[in-house]
């Protein structure tokens, strides 16, 4: 198979478990998953690498405020996010906790080489700190006196720490991103951070904090523990057994093909990470996409405010699949999204119900009333609207393939269901009830060419969108009478492989029944509030 020695090696931000994950935090999920699913689907050997960030002061806090010791508070929300990856049927292959022991090990062994190559050195902070955030700014960085990545408070604090000296590779990672211009995407977000932080020229990063202790022992001062980010990004290298006992991983799987990150953290994965990563003389990742957020009518998403979505939500009233596709749909490549309740009805029953689950009731119940349910395979004569379908469908193909490939993902679902489209326009403009009513031979014979092309299209269909949506997939296939584990995505080209005798099921049904447009925009309203 194509690309079956290529490895494809994707990674989450590992998310910092404060409290319940909403739908944006699915979002990144999902669709960091469907991109290994894509990947997979094309003959790469995937790996992908999600998980928690438990240490840091908040963390500490949040858990003195259950009642509970920060391990204790971290044990459970490391259960409940795995729960809820299950629930959403993401199949990583990795899910790391920056408590477990060998990633704590691997850290110290990492900043014992940095202060060996003279990267780090004590001093004392005094800035501005963003408690959220875990970080320090300068006067200049707050914006209008707030945190200018969360826009929350900021106090001034002053202690003991150490500091990785990034002024030293100032140079380095300038010429970096002259040479490879594309390392983040969108362009939009490498723009801020040179606009912000790179050029008004790099401050050193204070890695240590002496104020608590929930967090990894510096190795030569133990009073002193890790801040959260060095500990954090580290994360994508001691996965795979860097400075572990068993790095056959890492040297297989690293340089990682793609992180994918928020938009708020692309300061930290774009300047500080390729730094770390030089220092220690590792090759860097290829590249870094850092998604949008889902937005809300009144601003972000809070519980303060009552505007919060939670995924459960979704899924156990609308199923998986449709909250799927939703999520990735609706999201664009580079900017903010908004989540309405009346628009996801309306996707559901326009994009879901009307679009793609009618055009497979229609067709199976035309070739069940028409050929007993076998779909015709020897066809002798074509309509004239035949090859434009062909054509038309094979060009939209290749379209989806250039999105996919470049993480464009509601853009390739997008061109996915003008397939859909034009494939119900197909059936107007064939009208094959016209056809087998009939007396002539020649449209008896276009009645068996319309009714291969629907299968055919819906075939490709069906395995174009199991990234995304792989129960639906399988429901199509299995009423289709196609067999549903043969699913390499290079079937997409061929217009020969439903083979003859092939029997649609007896009864089809429904893939997405339309929902009451009122009852569940109030139904969606109401659980906003809770």
């Amino acid at each position: 198979m194509e690309n079956e020695n290529k490895k494809f090696y994707i990674t989450t931000p590992i998310y910092y478990p404060s409290g319940k994950f909403h739908i944006g935090t699915a979002y990144c999920e999902v669709l960091t998953n469907a991109i290994k699913r894509y990947k997979q689907a094309r003959g790469y050997d995937t790996f992908m690498l999600t998980g928690l960030d438990e240490h840091g002061q908040k963390i500490q806090t949040v858990a003195e405020k259950r009642g509970m010791s920060p391990q204790m508070h971290v044990d459970d929300m490391a259960s409940a996010a795995k729960k809820l990856w299950e629930l959403m049927d993401i199949n990583y292959d990795k899910f790391i906790r920056t408590t477990d022991d060998y990633h704590c090990k691997a850290v110290q062994k990492i900043v014992q080489k940095f202060i060996d190559n003279g990267d780090i050195y004590k001093g004392k902070y005094e800035d501005w700190y963003c408690m959220p955030c875990e970080n320090y700014f300068t006067e200049t960085q707050l914006v209008d006196g707030k945190c200018p990545d969360c826009g929350r408070e900021v106090k001034k604090m002053s202690e003991d720490a150490y500091f990785f000296n990034m002024k030293k590779y100032e140079p380095w990672i300038k010429e970096f991103y002259a040479k490879n211009p594309e390392f983040i995407v969108p362009e939009s977000r490498k723009n801020e951070i040179f606009k912000n932080f790179i050029e008004p020229g790099l401050e050193d990063l204070c890695i240590s904090r002496n104020t608590f202790d929930w967090g990894i022992p510096l190795p030569n001062d133990p009073e002193h523990v890790l801040y959260v980010w060095l500990d954090a990004l580290t994360n994508y290298i001691t996965a795979l057994g860097y400075e572990g006992d068993d790095d056959s991983l890492f040297n297989k799987y690293w340089p990682a093909d793609l992180h994918v990150v928020g938009k708020e953290i692309i300061r930290f994965h774009g300047i500080y990470w390729p730094i770390f990563l030089h220092a220690l003389g590792l090759e860097l990742p290829k590249q870094i996409y850092a998604h949008s957020w889902i937005v809300m009518k009144d601003g972000k998403m809070s519980k303060s405010v009552g505007n919060v979505i939670y995924p459960e939500t979704l899924i156990e009233r609308y199923g998986l699949d449709a909250t799927k596709y939703y999520l990735l749909r609706m999201m664009g490549f580079a900017q903010d999204s908004m989540f309405t309740p009346e628009d996801f009805v309306e996707r559901f029953n326009s994009d879901l119900a009307n679009d793609l689950g009618n055009l497979l009731n229609r067709t199976i119940g035309m070739m069940n009333k028409y050929y007993g349910g076998v779909i015709p395979t020897d066809i002798s004569t074509r309509t004239e609207f035949d090859d434009s379908l062909e054509s038309y469908t094979n060009e939209q193909i290749s379209k989806v393939e250039e999105a996919l490939d470049t993480y464009h993902i509601s853009n390739g679902l997008a061109e996915i269901w003008a397939i859909i489209a034009r494939t119900n326009k197909y059936i107007d403009e064939t009208a094959p009830w016209a056809l087998a009513k009939s007396e002539n031979e020649a449209d008896k014979e276009k009645l068996k060419s319309v009714m291969f092309h629907l299968a055919e299209n819906l075939r490709k269909v069906a395995l174009m969108i199991i990234p995304f949506m792989p129960a639906t997939s399988k429901k199509m296939l299995t009423q289709l009478g196609i067999d549903s584990d043969n699913t390499a995505w290079e079937l997409v080209h061929s217009d020969k492989e439903i083979k003859e005798g092939t029997k649609v099921i007896a009864q089809g049904e429904p893939l997405f029944v339309r929902l009451d447009k009122e009852e569940e925009i109030e139904y969606i309203k109401n659980s906003m509030k809770k």
